[in-house]
């Protein structure tokens, strides 16, 4: 069955009650729009942790080399990786026990969100938590 993003209502409530958002492939580039995003989030409140191999602090955040070495538990998985890595992520976004998955304006992967939402997560594809962010909880959580 072809995927289809949750409601708009639906991307509120999940958002609403997001506190920890995983950041996977989160550059510590400032010019790149993982950062960017990732900035913005920080600002409204949410706890944001990089998952970045290469990097040991972005946003004066511990960095974790993959999602099952964060030491606490996620709530959404953001991921900035090109679709055909997304597979894997979400394998590993259901065994670290996240409640979504979120893949980033244009990444798109019906295996992954197959994968995710059997695992029973939620799953947002092809869109900017940043801007949904924005339209959605303007005043902030």
């Amino acid at each position: 069955m072809a995927f289809e993003n949750p409601s708009r209502d639906e991307i509120k409530n999940l958002l609403s009650q997001t506190k920890v958002i995983a950041v996977v492939g989160l550059s510590d580039n400032r010019e790149r729009i993982s950062y960017m995003v990732s900035e913005a989030m920080k600002k409204k409140g949410y706890t944001i942790v990089p998952v970045n191999p290469k990097a040991s602090e972005i946003l004066d955040e511990t960095c974790y080399p993959s999602l099952s070495d964060i030491p606490f538990p996620i709530d959404l998985v953001n991921v900035f990786r090109r679709s055909e890595y997304t597979a894997e992520i979400a394998e590993e976004a259901v065994r670290v026990g996240a409640k979504a998955l979120w893949l980033q304006l244009g990444v798109f992967n019906q295996e992954a969100a197959d994968i995710a939402i059997e695992g029973g997560l939620a799953v947002i594809m092809d869109r900017c938590i940043k801007v949904e962010d924005s339209i959605l909880l303007p005043q902030g959580k």
